[in-house]
């Protein structure tokens, strides 16, 4: 990589060059987020996983700004325009706009104005004034009269629009009037069409709307952004054009001795109409898009946070589950699993009205829970959740059989999706539903990587946000979660490991086929023996892949195979083996890491290591609690402001957190009401699907909104 792009990035991002460079380095050679994150940190510094991904997004900009360069180079190249000053410029640039500005005179153009003036013969006037060489324009303009320019007025008019192209292709004016207009407010007005749109409501807090365009939040611009879509608002920045168009004078005449009065009053003009015609749509819309990248940024970063919150919901583990996917008129769609999540039955219980048949539901719920030995109970959390969770609490359930609430956001999907039908391809669309909920209780990682993210219902404006960022962020949220658990090699589906550092789906299918043939992995190494699975993906998989039950017990533990010898010289050193060191924090803690610190393994590695061996293969994320709504309120009418209540956090924005206190309609909390001063990044007070207490503030029956506190 470029000093000039490693450079720029270890500003940006806060880092050392070095740190960067060989982040950079190592991608090139292929080596993933979770492997350099996890296994290379004497290489990066101890960067974290965040860090190391912000890297490669940056590197991966720069990557796409070096081919537009070579594409911009070799266009302006080929027109016989290029110079060691231009190429130079365009070489050293590491901002977009900046790289455009510079292109932006020698890009191919459709027909202008300029252009047909260009074809009249007036360049040279226009030249002439561009450059101050005539106090009299009107006088020189005589000359170019004749059958195409019959007028000396023409003849100005052609000229001034050459000399408005000429300004609106000038980098140094384009960014100074970018400066200008990053310092003013963006503003939004409700459109003539908006107040005959039945939909505008929704956006009542932006019809008369102004607010400084960097400190604008995301949640508020992409809002805006999507009404205007929709014809509801017009969206400008509210730069002021006369102070603008005397910038662009003071611009053109910077560089230049002052014009004569008649030049003066030609070059006015065409400023007035540069402004108007070309340079005011064209900053305003690139201001409102550097903005919106910024708030893509931000609400991206949100979206992964959650899905990372997510991913790594408490597990109930490998115990037999009964799922429940509630319904009123159809009924309940009732599943048991086994401990590894397969189907042993299914049928559909009715102890709701219309059908009410209570006695039979609760005879059949006793009958399913005896015969299939269930252990845990999982609830989906959509229409009648609450109701068939109280239900259920109801049956008689034997001791020690807890009930959970499980969000079913994204079951429907599953249940569609060439994954579900892969899986389940004899059963029906709810069946698949009921199974999703169940299975995502055992382990909400292994069963939420077959959904797509962004039906999982825990982002804000994501369909309208830049979908390759998100796409992005969403795969190496995934990745990073993945990997940090770690994934059992024998019992994982493909769809769970192809998600695993340098594996992705050709290779988990053949993994899967491997591990029916020879009926599993005994040896970590045994990987080298699948198809197409070379040294660089077991380089990349192996540590974070664990074989229960191996023949080396340091395959069930994140230790990566390139350090057993490290761990094999402690177990010598201490006079064990190393079997008795893997688990035996005793004896761990009398290793001195210093003492295996040398050639490229450093004390970071050593010490991950030991950590490792102490507490093996464990699982970072925590147990699964039950929880139980009010019993007090049943809809939006029984709420009333100072109730206290049980509540879920549903979602978080970076604005506030939705809460679900067992009523269709979430409540929100904004951050402002989370009972700590000064807080701005909610996340840092609430986690998904976190049990919290709140207090009702207000109720909008009308909007069915719900405005309420943390305590």
């Amino acid at each position: 990589m470029k000093d000039i792009y490693v450079n720029w990035i270890a500003r940006k991002l806060g880092v050392k060059p070095w740190q960067v460079e060989n982040c950079a380095e190592l991608f090139k050679d292929g080596c993933t987020i979770p492997f350099i994150s996890r296994y290379r940190k004497e290489k990066t510094g101890g960067l974290d996983d965040v860090e190391v991904s912000e890297i490669r997004h940056w590197n991966d900009v720069f990557d796409a700004m070096d081919k537009r360069k070579a594409s911009i180079l070799a266009t302006i190249s080929e027109a016989g325009a290029l110079t060691p000053q231009l190429q130079q410029a365009i070489e050293n640039c590491v901002v977009a706009s900046e790289l455009e500005d510079l292109y932006l005179p020698f890009r191919p153009k459709r027909k202008t104005r300029a252009s047909a003036a260009a074809a009249l013969g007036l360049g040279p006037l226009a030249d002439r004034m561009w450059k101050v060489e005539t106090a009299d324009p009107s006088r020189d303009a005589l000359k170019y009269l004749g059958d195409k320019v019959s007028s000396v007025e023409d003849a100005l008019s052609g000229a001034r629009d050459i000399i408005a192209e000429k300004l609106s292709e000038t980098a140094s004016i384009r960014e100074n009037l970018r400066d200008i207009f990053r310092r003013r407010h963006i503003v939004s007005k409700l459109t003539r069409a908006g107040k005959e749109n039945p939909e505008a409501s929704r956006y009542r807090s932006y019809f008369d709307f102004s607010m400084p365009v960097g400190r604008i939040p995301s949640h508020n611009l992409l809002a805006m952004l999507r009404a205007e879509g929709e014809g509801i608002l017009s969206v400008k920045i509210d730069a002021d054009p006369e102070k603008c168009c005397n910038k662009v004078y003071y611009d053109f005449c910077h560089q230049r001795r002052y014009p004569s009065a008649a030049l003066a009053e030609q070059i006015r003009l065409a400023v007035e109409d540069a402004y108007k015609r070309l340079l005011e749509p064209s900053i305003s819309g690139e201001i409102i898009r550097e903005a919106k990248e910024k708030a893509d940024l931000e609400a991206v970063k949100v979206f992964g946070e959650n899905l990372r919150q997510l991913l790594l919901s408490p597990p109930v583990g490998e115990k037999r589950v009964m799922a429940i996917d509630p319904g009123f008129r159809t009924g309940c769609k009732v599943v048991c699993l086994d401990g590894r999540g397969a189907l042993l039955h299914y049928e559909t219980i009715f102890p709701h009205p219309p059908s009410s048949r209570k006695i039979e539901s609760i005879q059949a719920v006793a009958s399913m829970v005896e015969k299939y030995d269930i252990e845990v109970i999982a609830i989906g959390s959509g229409t009648a959740g609450r109701e068939t969770g109280e239900f259920v609490k109801k049956c008689g359930l034997p001791e020690g059989v807890k009930v959970f609430m499980v969000s079913e956001d994204g079951a429907s999907v599953y249940s569609t999706s060439e994954v579900g039908r892969e899986e389940f391809p004899d059963q029906d669309v709810t069946v698949r539903g009921a199974v999703s909920i169940g299975r995502r209780l055992m382990d909400p990682l292994a069963e939420l990587v077959k959904i797509d993210p962004k039906s999982l219902g825990v982002g804000q404006y994501q369909h309208d946000v830049d979908q390759n960022l998100l796409r992005e962020k969403l795969d190496n949220t995934v990745e990073l979660c993945v990997n940090s658990v770690g994934v059992n090699l024998n019992t994982a589906s493909p769809y769970l490991l192809q998600y695993v550092s340098g594996i992705g789906p050709a290779l988990s299918g053949a993994i899967v086929s491997w591990r029916e043939a020879h009926g599993g992995f005994r040896r970590r190494s045994q990987l080298l023996e699948v198809p197409r699975l070379g040294a660089k993906a077991f380089q990349q998989c192996a540590g974070f892949l664990r074989i229960s039950g191996a023949e080396n017990p340091l395959d069930n533990s994140a230790v990566h195979p390139e350090s057993y010898h490290i761990v094999d010289k402690m177990a010598s050193d201490l006079g064990v083996k190393t079997g008795d060191l893997v688990g035996n924090p005793d004896l761990c803690r009398r290793i001195v890491p210093e003492d295996y610190v040398g050639g490229e393994v450093g004390l970071p590695t050593v010490n991950d290591i030991i950590t490792e061996l102490g507490r093996p293969g464990r699982d970072p994320r925590e147990a699964a609690t039950e929880f139980e709504f009010s019993h007090d309120i049943r809809d939006l009418e029984d709420l009333k402001p100072g109730m206290e209540l049980p509540g879920l956090v549903t979602n978080i924005t970076n604005f506030g957190a939705f809460v679900d206190i067992g009523l269709h309609e979430n409540g929100l909390v904004h951050v402002s009401r989370m009972g700590r001063r000064g807080v701005t990044d909610p996340s840092k007070v609430v986690k998904l699907h976190q049990h919290v207490n709140v207090r009702v503030l207000s109720v909008d029956l009308e909007r069915k909104r719900i405005s309420l506190e943390l305590i």
